[in-house]
Parts: C-alpha cells; structure tokens; sequence
C-alpha cells in the first residue's frame, strides 16, 4: 500500500511505506539536500570572493585619493598649525566613507546603509593607513547614521577617556579619537571661529549648543568682556572649561545654576568673564530673556535632531529653527551691530524668514537681499539690518566638495 501526497508545486509523489523503501527514500531527499547545500556554500563563496574583490579595488581608489588630498593640503596647512583637516569625503560616490587627518592619526567613517557589509570599512581604513604610512594603533573607524541619531553626539560607543592635545592655529584643544562619533572639535567651522575672535573685542558672547567651548575659547582669545557657554551636556560642559583651561583663559564667574546667571553691565575686560551653565537652550534663554540679559555676538549651531528627557517632542531643526532665533533675538542688543551666527549640517534646510519675522502680512523674504526693520513691540521683531549667507567664506578649503555642503552658515546682523 502507498500513500500519495502533493509535493510543492501540485506534482503527486508516491511515498513507500516499506521500512526499506523508507530508509532509500530519505537517503536519497538528504543527499539532494547535501547537494544543494554545498552547491549554495560554493556560490556563497564565489561571490564573497568576488565581493572581497571589488573591495579591494575600492580600496584602491580611496588610498590614491587621500594620498594625493594629504600632499596638497599637508604643508600648508602645517604653516598655519593645523592639526586637524579633512582628506575625503564622498567624493567617489560608490565609496561612502569620510577621512579626517589628526596630526599623525585617522579617523575612517562609514556612512551607515542597511546593506551595509562589516568587512568593508575596515578594509577601507587599512589601505588609507598604508597609503600615509599610519600604524592601525592611530587608525579609528567609525560609523556614521543619518536621521534622527545626528542628536546623539554625547552617547559613547568605547570607553577610553583618553583624550589628546590637537592644534587649530594658536590654540589647542582635546579631542577624544574613540569614545564618541564626534571627536571634540567640528573643524569644518575654523573659519567662523576666526571670524567670532575677530569681532569679540570688549563684547558679550553666547555661545549655545556649545559642545566643547571652541568657540568660546576663540571669543576670550579675542577679547571677549564676557563668554556665557550654554549646553545641556555636563560631559560637554567640563570639556569646555578644560579647553578653557588649556588656553589659559581664566574661568571667573563659572555658574552651572541659571536662576544665579546674570552678568553686570560694569564689568571691565580686565575682569573678563567665562561663565558655563548646563541647561536646555531654551529653558536659558527663557530666563535670560526675563533677567534682561543682552549680548552682542551669538553662536547658534544646533544638531539637525535631538530629544532630551522632559521635552515634550523632538528637536528638529526644519521645523523648530523660527522658535529658537527668534529666542536667541530677544536676548540680542538691538541697533548696535549685534550679530548671530546660525549654522546647521542639514542637508535639506531652508531658512524659514518670513516665520523668523512673524509678520502679519505673510510677507516673505530673499535671504539675498537687505532685511527690512521690523518692529519687535507686540511680539514682532526689530532692526533686522541684514541677513546673509555667508557659507561659501565659512567652510574651509578641505571641508568644499560639488556634490554637497558641510554646514549652512547665515548672519543676522542688528
């Protein structure tokens, strides 16, 4: 006797009942399986090969890249004492990796996809160090995700606490290679550092989002009366008085407490003081705004996305940028050259000024041409004399790519 039973695909098979017939017949299902296994794992092995391959000429292409990139910038930049510059990024568009040179170390970053292969990057790293003779002890591979983990530049992904002294001109600065995505210092923004010190004479500085105080550091270099460094952070705090420390600036009036903040109009620049509060940017600017505290120069370089406990929603930049300038407008000296520097990494921003305005006509504006003055009673904003992107003077030469931007970079001149 049989029984009959559909195999996949509706063709009927006889399977025997004989205990013979039954041993044969499964001997012969496993061969079969064995053979489309092995069969499977030679494929399997064929295309990794091809696979490793395709890497390795990959591979290739980075290092002459890079190599080439280092000869060009090295030397110069060395004249200015730049430890810290970019080599590549992006710029072969199947190799989605970005290369940083830190005086004598590397840091080799992925742009994380989901098909993503973990052999690849550190093949990749491997190749660059051959190529400028970096021993792999001073190789540090990461990988980079878009989207809303942008916000998480303080999460840890090692745990070395090892931190090391880098050069930017005639400061010094620490930068951890290991434990966070971000190293400790965004040099893509030399450039407008340079610019804060040189207008910072005798003025009052805020720096928000300040991560770890660089441009602080670059205000009190220049003179600054005051700098007030804000950030939600504690490890991010401490670092910047490090820096501050490093710099030999002095750290006088150091506040962690914001219902204590409040900076004296009588202040002398010989008593210049450097004040840090840990503290939600808007919650700081909330009482800064009802203590009346007013500042000339204001650096505002929020992460595209973050969330913190208590906030209600997500920080998003596209979004939320009106809110947060016009915050910062409110603690801004009105008709005597103030200035905000507002800076954002979002690929896909737009400046939103007819919301920054608040008008009630509706009426936009070209960030090309002047502002209009405005009016901040009831709500609205005054003595707006210009707004002007001035990227393309912010990003330094290494940072220029044709295929996109680094940062955005705009002035909000009182």
């Amino acid at each position: 006797m049989a029984v009959y039973f559909l195999k996949k695909g509706g063709k009927q098979m006889v399977k025997p009942e004989n205990n013979k017939a039954q041993y044969k017949y499964n001997k012969s299902r496993y061969n079969n399986n064995k053979s489309r296994l092995e069969y499977n794992k030679n494929i399997t092995h064929q295309n990794r090969d091809e696979q490793k391959e395709k890497y390795m000429n990959q591979a290739l292409m980075l290092s002459n890249k890079v190599k080439k990139r280092y000869k060009h910038l090295s030397k110069r930049y060395a004249k200015q004492n730049l430890d810290i510059f970019r080599l590549y990024d992006c710029d072969i568009p199947e190799i989605r990796a970005v290369v940083d040179w830190y005086a004598g170390h590397l840091v080799v970053a992925e742009y994380v996809r989901k098909n993503s292969d973990p052999l690849w990057l550190p093949i990749m790293a491997e190749a660059t160090a051959q190529s400028l003779n970096v021993e792999m002890k001073n190789v540090h591979i990461k990988q980079r995700h878009a989207g809303y983990q942008d916000g998480n530049r303080y999460e840890k992904i090692a745990h070395t606490d090892k931190k090391i002294v880098m050069s930017e001109r005639d400061l010094k600065f620490y930068i951890n290679l290991d434990d966070y995505v971000d190293t400790g210092l965004f040099s893509d923004h030399r450039n407008t550092r340079l610019m804060v010190r040189e207008m910072a004479q005798g003025k009052d500085f805020l720096n928000l989002y300040c991560y770890t105080g660089s441009f602080s550091c670059y205000a009190a270099k220049g003179g600054a009366r005051t700098t007030v460094s804000v950030d939600r952070s504690e490890t991010a705090i401490q670092w910047a008085k490090d820096n501050m420390e490093l710099n030999d600036i002095p750290i006088r009036g150091s506040l962690e407490d914001i219902e204590n903040f409040m900076i004296s109009d009588n202040v002398e620049r010989s008593n210049q003081r450097n004040i840090f509060i840990k503290a939600n940017t808007f919650d700081f600017l909330e009482k800064a705004k009802k203590k009346g505290q007013m500042f000339d120069i204001a650096v505002v370089d929020p992460p595209s996305f973050s969330s913190s406990k208590g906030l209600k929603h997500h920080f998003d930049i596209a979004q939320d940028h009106p809110t947060l300038l016009k915050a910062v407008m409110d603690v801004m000296r009105k008709d005597s050259g103030s200035v905000i520097f507002f800076s954002t990494n979002h690929q896909d921003f737009k400046l939103h000024i007819d919301k920054i305005m608040d008008l009630d006509t509706g009426k936009q504006m070209d960030i090309d041409k002047k502002a209009e003055d405005y009016s901040i009673e009831n709500g609205k904003i005054t003595a707006i004399k210009d707004i002007i992107e001035i990227t393309s003077t912010t990003i330094p030469e290494d940072y220029k790519t044709t295929k996109k931007q680094i940062h955005r970079c705009w002035k909000i001149i009182f």
